[in-house]
């Protein structure tokens, strides 16, 4: 899980410093060029080219366009609002995971579930403060992305019952580079990434896929209910790399939402692991 939190730490200051050269979809384009070529690769080195399979291209393109939309909506954001900000929105995706699940998993909402969704969204109320500063297109953005992750965590919970990870990242990376292509390419005109910038872009490439992988590996060396609270760790790694690098203040607002999101993921998780 270390390897997790550097990753995703890393790939938001990625992010920030491609923020003033690349759009989103130019960065998402980018990103996901380099990945298809990394994820390719690492197949033939491992010898699992044979495991990407064409069967359920359907719940891959619903999975891809989910998480091309929080991705891209993050990454929007993640030059907008503060770096602490934004992990703690992205902290509510199980949350929207708990609410939507009923809906295509047939899982129950429980009292227990519906009461941590409920603080949750007190978290996010704390955070953004809509009554104080009102809410920005970059706080909506930071927001939604959790909801456009919720998705893409459904669809693979469906995925991961049939489909290998190789096959799970290559369909990743392909689509979100097709994607991406017709959204960059819209107006025309796709920013290139020149040579003060290409050491951020394989950050990100090799980040996001980095994540992904400890995540899931983390998964199967350990029960959620240990995993999960490791990676609440980003969170004070990344609000310490705000306040050094880029001068970003924590306050209370954000400590207090922060801690209530936290908190109602655990009890979820605790939850769900004892039954």
């Amino acid at each position: 899980m270390l390897g997790a939190v550097i990753s995703f730490s890393l790939m938001a200051i990625a992010g920030r410093e491609l923020g003033g050269e690349l759009d989103s979809f130019e960065i998402m384009l980018w990103r996901s060029l380099a990945g298809i070529f990394i994820v390719l690769a690492l197949a033939w080195r491992f010898n699992t080219l044979n495991q990407i399979k064409f069967n359920t291209l359907k719940l891959h393109t619903i999975r891809n366009v989910s998480h091309f939309f929080g991705q891209t909506l993050w990454y929007f954001a993640v030059t907008k609002v503060t770096l602490a900000q934004l992990f703690a929105f992205e902290f509510t995706a199980p949350l929207w995971v708990a609410l939507i699940a009923p809906l295509f998993l047939k899982e129950t909402l429980t009292k227990t579930k519906f009461l941590s969704i409920f603080i949750g969204f007190i978290g996010i109320l704390m955070i953004a403060r809509p009554e104080a500063t009102g809410l920005s297109a970059g706080m909506l953005a930071a927001i939604f992305c959790a909801v456009g992750f919720a998705g893409s965590i459904l669809a693979t919970k469906l995925l991961t019952r049939t489909q290998s990870v190789t096959c799970i990242l290559f369909w990743l990376t392909v689509m979100q580079c097709v994607m991406s292509i017709i959204c960059a390419g819209f107006d025309g005109i796709i920013a290139l990434p020149n040579t003060a910038n290409l050491h951020w872009v394989a950050v990100i490439s090799v980040g996001g896929l980095t994540a992904h992988f400890c995540i899931t590996t983390a998964l199967t060396l350990a029960p959620a209910s240990i995993v999960a609270p490791l990676e609440f760790l980003r969170l004070p790694l990344i609000a310490v790399i705000g306040y050094f690098v880029y001068a970003e203040a924590l306050s209370l607002f954000i400590l207090g939402g922060a801690i209530l999101i936290i908190g109602a993921n655990i009890a979820n998780l605790r939850k769900a692991e004892t039954g």
